[in-house]
């Protein structure tokens, strides 16, 4: 699998509107998912390495961003006849095997995938309570393998959103599969 870069964006973008399926069977658009003081929107997969580094950390860090008034969704857009693994009922059986405590939601037509401009999983976009990008980077330095004791990178800026509507000024761009466009 090759690698992809995600490309930084100009901050300040609101975030686009949707409404997807979730994996609990309920619906589930943007303005319900917003938390007080923001929204990571994450572009994962079941099948990704870099997503399998970060699994279980990527699972703690979002709740302990709800302590901060953010909340957290997945989407996956990965074309399930290219990876069976990433379909609708595995992703369902994923959710319930890592303890997902966020809504994990799939993105069939690809169309809210592209509105992001999301390329690879994962892709992380951290929006303020205003839904203003203000986060378009990398989870932390793992690439394919978990990088144990890295600096928090993901958690810091989203932190710093909550506390002062913003994210850092240098953000290093995430990195992973490529999404698996149809």
């Amino acid at each position: 699998m090759a690698s992809v870069t995600a490309p930084l964006v100009q901050l300040g973008l609101p975030a686009p509107d949707f409404t997807l399926p979730g994996v609990d069977g309920r619906n589930h658009g943007l303005s319900e998912l917003r938390g007080h003081n923001g929204l990571l929107v994450m572009f994962i997969c079941n099948h990704c390495p870099y997503v399998k580094a970060i699994r279980e950390a990527l699972v703690e860090t979002c709740r302990e961003l709800e302590s901060y008034g953010i909340k957290s969704v997945a989407i996956s857009a990965n074309d399930p006849a290219q990876y069976p693994e990433d379909d609708f009922e595995h992703m369902k059986a994923y959710a319930r095997a890592y303890g997902f405590g966020f809504p994990y939601l799939y993105d069939e037509s690809q169309a809210v995938a592209r509105a992001f401009g999301a390329v690879c999983t994962p892709d992380f976009f951290g929006y303020n309570s205003e839904l203003l990008l203000q986060y378009r980077g990398r989870f932390d330095a793992s690439g394919r393998h978990a990088a144990h004791g890295a600096q928090r990178e993901l958690f810091e800026a989203m932190k710093q959103v909550a506390m002062m509507g913003d994210g850092p000024l240098e953000q290093k761009p995430s990195i992973g599969c490529a999404i698996k466009w149809r």
